[in-house]
């Protein structure tokens, strides 16, 4: 198994017609101690993500940790969707996520770790006028487990979150996903009582990423509030 410096240091990307600001993470991330570098990125080319992923290697001289988090969400119903639309979702939150592995498993040192964002509406359950976002997510769920055993000879573990609603830009996005009042209204059918928040996601991933999880892989970890598992009232 791989023996993590005790430097972190940490490589994230960013699109860059994207409007939220990656500096500050970078700066969120130095404030605690840690070397950060931001690398602009779109998931959907092969020549970006493999200049992302060595970029690692020649920044830090080693790659152990990979957390592919990048996707979008679009809203259509079955009349409009065309192989355009559904081509597009396909080839970010699918094929991006295997991009992302793919180049970064060349690289990583034996031992590491991988771990991908699918949902709710890919696991669990269906989502009216998003079935190109759910075909993704449900699609991400075999890649790792098949990514988990192809990898496992060199102790490189791949393993899924599945988050239900958590407040998050993408979720906040009132056209495409539920909106701020939708999310409000959410709160009342999970068992905890609200929706939740980002960095319980991160800290799901964190888990998974670490030594604590050293024999879990090809699993999925639900991050809802109990959603999932609640009797309908």
């Amino acid at each position: 198994m791989a023996t993590y410096p005790t430097l972190q240091q940490h490589l994230i990307s960013y699109l860059e017609s994207d409007p939220h600001d990656a500096s500050k993470t970078v700066e969120a991330v130095e404030a605690v101690g840690a070397r950060c570098i931001a690398v602009a990125c779109d998931v959907g080319k092969s020549e970006d993500v493999e200049k992302l992923a060595q970029t690692a290697i020649e920044e830090f001289g080693r790659l152990d940790i990979v957390a592919a988090l990048a996707g979008i969400l679009r809203k259509a119903s079955l009349h409009e969707m065309t192989d355009s639309r559904f081509e597009e979702m396909m080839n970010i939150d699918l094929l991006g996520v295997l991009r992302v592995f793919r180049s970064c498993a060349a690289r990583m040192t034996d031992g590491g770790s991988m771990v991908a964002t699918s949902s709710i509406a890919g696991g669990h359950y269906g989502w009216d006028h998003h079935s190109h976002y759910a075909a993704a997510k449900a699609g991400l769920l075999g890649l790792c487990r098949s990514l988990a055993v192809e990898l496992a000879p060199r102790e490189i573990r791949v393993n899924t979150i599945i988050p239900g609603l958590i407040e998050s830009p993408q979720s906040l996005d009132a056209e495409n996903s539920l909106g701020k009042a939708g999310l409000k209204a959410a709160g009342s059918y999970i068992p905890l009582g609200r929706v939740g928040r980002l960095e319980e996601c991160a800290r799901a991933i964190r888990f998974l990423t670490s030594d604590d999880a050293s024999f879990i892989t090809g699993q999925q970890l639900i991050v809802d509030g109990g959603q999932t598992v609640r009797w309908p009232s």
